[in-house]
């Protein structure tokens, strides 16, 4: 394995995705890339602020004030947000990219151009083995693709069923 692609979104469960996954490339002596995608807006400005990893922005759909003030755009809070990404594992020789489109589809186009060895996903569903199997981003992934999936159940303990934990 030489190239771990690590699929984030803006969820509070990313942190655990991206250590996971980091774990995963770094016991297997792999680069790691880490990959978000900017798709409808109106799931940012249903998101309202964020802060995860040391970022913290408020998510709009056009634009997002920062702290320091000034406005830039998704595309730009993206790319910070990866960074800090970076900056959390403490390991800036990690790649970023940022695409726009449909989550699954811009998934698999990245794995595919960059050769990737493994796609790391969170599974951020309460039934996460049914969303797997029926008609999720990761089920949308696993059909298009011929790259192996790693995927983080990303559930509380206290949320799975008593025999699960």
């Amino acid at each position: 394995m030489k190239i771990v692609l690590i699929a984030l979104d803006y969820d509070p469960t990313a942190q655990k995705v991206l250590e996971t996954g980091y774990e995963l490339a770094k016991g297997m002596g792999a680069e790691v890339v880490l990959l978000h995608v900017i798709t409808d807006p109106d799931v940012y400005s249903s998101l309202g602020h964020v802060t995860i990893m040391g970022f913290a922005g408020y998510m709009d759909t056009t634009e997002i004030e920062p702290a320091e003030g000034g406005v830039i755009s998704l595309r730009e809070s993206s790319i910070t947000y990866l960074e800090k990404s970076k900056q959390h594992l403490g390991d800036l020789t990690i790649q970023t990219l940022v695409e726009e489109g449909d989550f699954a589809d811009s998934i698999v186009k990245a794995a595919k151009d960059m050769h990737a060895d493994v796609i790391v996903m969170g599974s951020h569903s309460r039934k996460w083995l049914t969303d797997v199997v029926i008609g999720s981003v990761t089920e949308k992934v696993l059909r298009n693709t011929s790259v192996p999936i790693f995927i983080v159940p990303t559930k509380k303990k206290d949320e799975l069923p008593s025999g699960d934990k």
